[in-house]
C-alpha cells in the first residue's frame, strides 16, 4: 500500500489548519498598528529585524526541504554521490560570510535604536510633557496626576499629540507597564521609580496591561488609555474634580488589598502618595531609586529617636545592602 499520497494530504491539511488558526491572531497584533512616535519606531525595528533574519532563515528552510526531496532514497535517483567530499571554499564563504554581515548590521541597528528609544529620554515636542504616576497594585493599576490633582484606577485619559511622562513603580510584586500601540513596556518595581515617555498621535481608545505575571488575577490587570483633544481632556479633568470623591488614606489601603477592580475616579489623593510607595522599603535617610530622574527627599520616620537609633544600629548592614542593590540598577 502506497502511503505517500496520504502523508502529503495530511501535511497539506496540517498547514492549512495552522493558517486558519493563526489568522485569528491578526486582530490581536496591535503592536504592529502603532499610534505614537515610539511605537512607530519600534515597529520599524521589528520589521527590519525580521527581514534581516529572513535572509538567512528562508534560504535555510527552502534548502532543507530541497535536500530532503532531492536526495531521498529511491531507485532511479540521479543525485550525484560524493562520499569523499569534505570542503568547498565557495560554500564556506557563503554560509559564514552572510550571517556575519547580518549580525554586524543588527549590531549597528541595535546600538542606534537603543539610544534613540531610551525610555527616560524626553520626546522632542513644543509642548510640555504631562506627568502621570503609575503604581502597580494587586491586581489593579492606580494612576495619579500630580499636576491635575486627580487619580484613577485602571483608566488613563491623555491629550493627543502631547508627550506623556510616565513614572512607574510597584507596591509589592514586580510588574510591567505596557501600552502596545504607544510603545514598549517598562518594568514596575517596588523601591524604584522608572520613567517612560510616550505619546499618542491621534485620538482613540488604546489597550494597556500589566505584562508580567503577578499571581491569581494577573489577567485582569488591564486598563484603558483614551487619547482626546486638549479641550476634551480639560473637560474630563473638571468632571472628575467635580463629580467624584477624594482618595483617602483608608481608601488607598483598601486598594492595596489583593483583588481586581473596576475603573474608579478620584477628585484628589494624598500628597506625596507615589513617592511614599516608592520609598516604603527604604530605611532612615535612604532614598528610592529614580530611573531618569533624581531622588526626592526621604520621608521622616514616625518613631522616636531612641527607637530609630536602636533599629538603625541593628539594620545597618541590611540598609547598606539594599542601597547597593538599588544603585546597581
Amino acid at each position: 500500500m502506497n502511503v505517500r499520497p496520504k502523508i502529503r494530504l495530511l501535511t497539506f491539511m496540517i498547514i492549512m489548519l495552522m493558517a486558519v488558526l493563526l489568522s485569528g491572531c491578526s486582530e490581536q497584533m496591535i503592536v504592529l498598528d502603532p499610534k505614537g512616535p515610539i511605537g512607530e519606531s519600534q515597529k520599524d525595528l521589528i520589521y527590519l529585524t525580521v527581514i534581516l533574519c529572513a535572509i538567512v532563515l528562508v534560504p535555510v528552510l527552502l534548502l532543507t526541504a530541497f535536500i530532503i526531496w532531492r536526495y531521498r532514497d529511491r531507485k532511479d535517483s540521479k543525485a550525484s554521490y560524493q562520499p569523499n567530499w569534505e570542503h568547498s571554499t565557495k560554500l564556506e564563504t557563503i554560509w559564514w560570510g552572510i550571517p556575519i554581515i547580518i549580525i554586524a548590521i543588527l549590531g549597528v541597528i541595535t546600538v542606534k535604536y537603543t539610544y534613540e528609544l531610551e525610555p527616560s529620554k524626553p520626546l522632542v515636542s513644543d509642548k510640555a510633557p504631562l506627568v502621570i504616576e503609575a503604581t502597580s497594585l494587586d491586581w489593579k493599576w492606580l494612576f495619579t496626576y500630580p499636576e491635575e490633582g486627580i487619580s484613577t484606577v485602571n483608566y488613563i485619559q491623555i491629550p493627543e499629540d502631547r508627550p506623556i511622562q510616565f513614572k512607574v513603580t510597584a507596591d509589592q510584586a514586580m510588574n510591567s507597564f505596557w501600552i502596545p500601540q504607544l510603545g514598549g513596556q517598562i518594568y514596575a518595581m517596588s523601591g524604584m521609580a522608572m520613567t517612560l515617555h510616550l505619546q499618542a498621535d491621534e485620538p482613540g481608545l488604546y489597550y494597556g496591561s500589566g505584562a508580567n505575571f503577578t499571581g491569581e488575577l494577573f489577567a485582569k490587570m488591564t486598563f484603558d488609555v483614551k487619547a482626546t483633544s486638549d479641550e476634551e481632556y480639560e473637560a474630563w479633568v473638571k468632571e472628575v474634580k467635580s463629580n467624584y470623591p477624594a482618595l483617602t488614606e483608608d481608601g488607598f489601603k483598601k486598594l492595596t488589598e489583593k483583588g481586581a477592580s473596576n475603573q474608579q475616579f478620584f477628585s484628589s489623593f494624598p500628597e506625596g502618595l507615589f513617592d511614599r510607595v516608592v520609598k516604603q522599603y527604604i530605611g532612615k535617610g535612604g532614598t528610592g531609586h529614580h530611573h531618569g530622574g533624581g531622588s526626592t527627599e526621604a520621608i521622616a520616620p514616625k518613631s522616636d529617636t531612641k527607637t530609630n537609633e536602636h533599629e538603625n544600629h541593628e539594620n545597618h548592614g541590611s540598609v547598606e545592602t539594599a542601597s547597593s542593590e538599588h544603585a546597581g540598577h
